[in-house]
């Protein structure tokens, strides 16, 4: 079978390797296509049906999922739209096999997240060119999760360096996303919410232990080292692109409506939305936490206090009526969506 190729040719090195689930009901089909990856270089796996296709694809976790349109229990297309719509799985590149003339499948594929097509009959040549360009493209996410997650461990290990402010971030994420969700944000705002929410105080690892624990009032000069953590933590994350929306969450979290806040002392609305959404979230956390300077209050208090710094200026009165409604009707929000 292997003489009928042309001569293999070795994969990138970056690449080599890498997990390929093709799933095609037509026996010769997929062991032509998936008998040319192996000689590239690349880990093969098959399945005949949606089903197996899937049951593959979640205990294998492939780099590349190869689909066949049309599958004696289903649709490559609807197995696309399954991958795509789950958070552990969307960023996993899906190619869909389907015919020349088939315009339709190819728009529907697209509706579901496909990646990229390929026609039949499969020309060896471009299979190798589309599967080495997805495969690259994998990879570069793959290294982009890796650096958010060494920030996001870095921001917890920041938090962790006070122990009034443990499972602070936690918190910040999981109320912030859920106002968002009651103000009916977009789902990629809802996403920054709870980023933001881990992510706002990572500038802090700036910021000496005998400041940020501090049991009393801070001199004006240690006040001046801590109100650099916004634009501190905001330089850490900018070079990550996919963190763009956080990134007026870190900077602009302890802005206050009336002006009064820090570092650029923005106004009312030209404080970012999302800055404003997890500002009012981190005032009643603070007030309701015990800290090295205070008590935690009740939550009655807390938010009696925060009705007053709303009056004077401090919160954006619809967020925080807003918010203080959420905590009426659930003082502990459910967790949003696994995003």
């Amino acid at each position: 079978m292997a003489a009928a190729f042309p001569s293999a040719e070795t994969p990138p090195v970056e690449i080599a390797g890498a997990r390929i689930l093709v799933v095609d009901d037509d026996d010769v089909g997929r062991e032509l296509t998936a008998e040319m990856l192996r000689l590239r270089g690349f880990q093969v796996r098959m399945a005949p049906t949606c089903r197996e296709g899937m049951e593959v694809f979640q205990s294998w976790e492939p780099d590349l999922a190869l689909l066949d349109v049309v599958l004696p229990d289903g649709s490559g297309i609807e197995m696309c739209r399954h991958i795509k719509q789950h958070g552990r799985t969307r960023l996993v590149p899906v190619m869909l096999i389907t015919g020349l003339t088939d315009h339709e499948s190819k728009i529907r594929g697209i509706e579901a997240g496909a990646d990229d097509f390929l026609n039949k009959p499969v020309d060896p040549p471009e299979l190798f060119a589309r599967v080495v360009s997805l495969i690259k493209l994998k990879r570069y996410t793959d290294e982009l999760e890796s650096a958010e997650d060494v920030l996001f461990t870095l921001a917890l290990g920041v938090e962790a360096r006070d122990k009034y402010t443990q499972g602070h971030c936690q918190r910040l994420a999981t109320q912030a996303a859920a106002l968002g969700q009651r103000l009916g944000l977009a789902q990629e705002d809802v996403v920054a919410l709870r980023r933001g929410g881990v992510l706002h105080d990572i500038g802090k690892i700036a910021v000496p232990d005998v400041i940020l624990r501090k049991p009393t009032g801070l001199t004006e000069a240690e006040w001046q080292i801590m109100r650099m953590h916004p634009s501190s933590g905001e330089e850490i994350c900018r070079p990550l692109r996919s963190l763009a929306r956080v990134l007026p969450i870190i900077r602009h979290h302890h802005e206050h409506w009336n002006g009064g806040g820090y570092p650029d002392h923005l106004e009312a609305e030209n404080i970012p939305l999302l800055a404003r959404i997890l500002q009012v979230v981190d005032a009643y956390d603070a007030l309701t936490t015990e800290r090295p300077y205070k008590p935690a209050w009740p939550a009655e208090r807390a938010r009696a206090q925060l009705t007053t710094e709303t009056e004077q200026g401090w919160w954006d009165p619809h967020i925080m009526g807003e918010y203080l409604a959420m905590l009426r009707q659930s003082p502990q929000p459910p967790e949003p969506p696994a995003v």
